[in-house]
């Protein structure tokens, strides 16, 4: 029963990060610019994280999971469970927005329902490299901070911040995937270009995600502040 509303926790919280970041992107992204998008994805994963961080973690990102699982923190079925949930989750959210610039009268301003795509700013390659470093520095963020309980309070802040500072940087390249789900889900529904590059939007947001949990355990263990309590020194004994 834990796991199943462990399931629909990541089911539901990606569901509402792609609704309200790809919905920023395909409502304001003409008006509000760069810092809206960047904005809207940043606070609702600061959001997510306290709503659903203490049942599911709060991955919403199988880049997260996958950081998650190398660093050995779920099992390989655990994980699976999650990117399925996460997929699922980001591609109802993307058939609601799909569905409110068909029948609901909203204007599209991104012009391919909030996808990420390259060729226009950015070519395969540069989107690749640029993919791969922003996930890196959200998926080391998220192990960093998650990593000791006594930070559980303010955790979603700098994720939240990872995740906002990812957009600035990348929205005006590519669009700035750095989560698989949150690019397969609008990529399904518009087709096209965007279901033809697709997987690059997926395989370097998981390259960085896997790069994190390799490079995590080195920044804590030279921080004394997350290494354990010294041992008490056995009393010498003549």
């Amino acid at each position: 029963m834990d796991d199943a509303r462990r399931y629909f926790a990541e089911f539901l919280g990606t569901l509402l990060l792609v609704f309200f970041g790809v919905g920023s992107v395909i409502a304001a992204r003409v008006q509000g610019g760069v810092v809206v998008v960047a904005l809207a994805f940043g606070f609702v994963m600061l959001a997510l994280v306290y709503a659903i961080g203490p049942l599911s973690g709060s991955h919403v990102n199988p880049a997260v999971t996958l950081g998650v699982l190398l660093s050995g923190k779920i099992s390989l079925l655990g994980a699976v469970a999650y990117w399925v949930a996460q997929f699922v989750g980001a591609t109802v959210a993307a058939f609601i927005l799909w569905g409110l610039t068909r029948w609901g009268d909203v204007v599209d301003q991104s012009g391919a329902l909030g996808t990420n795509g390259y060729g226009a700013h950015i070519n395969a390659g540069g989107a690749a490299v640029l993919e791969t470093v922003l996930t890196f520095l959200f998926v080391l963020v998220v192990l960093v901070v998650t990593s000791r309980v006594e930070y559980a309070a303010f955790a979603g802040v700098p994720i939240g911040l990872a995740n906002a500072a990812a957009h600035l940087v990348g929205v005006t390249l590519d669009g700035t995937s750095i989560n698989p789900a949150r690019s397969f889900g609008p990529a399904v529904f518009e087709g096209g270009t965007a279901l033809r590059q697709l997987w690059v939007f997926i395989v370097f947001p998981l390259l960085g995600g896997a790069l994190a949990a390799l490079v995590a355990p080195l920044v804590t263990s030279r921080n004394p502040r997350y290494r354990a309590e010294p041992e008490e020194p056995a009393p010498h004994r003549p």
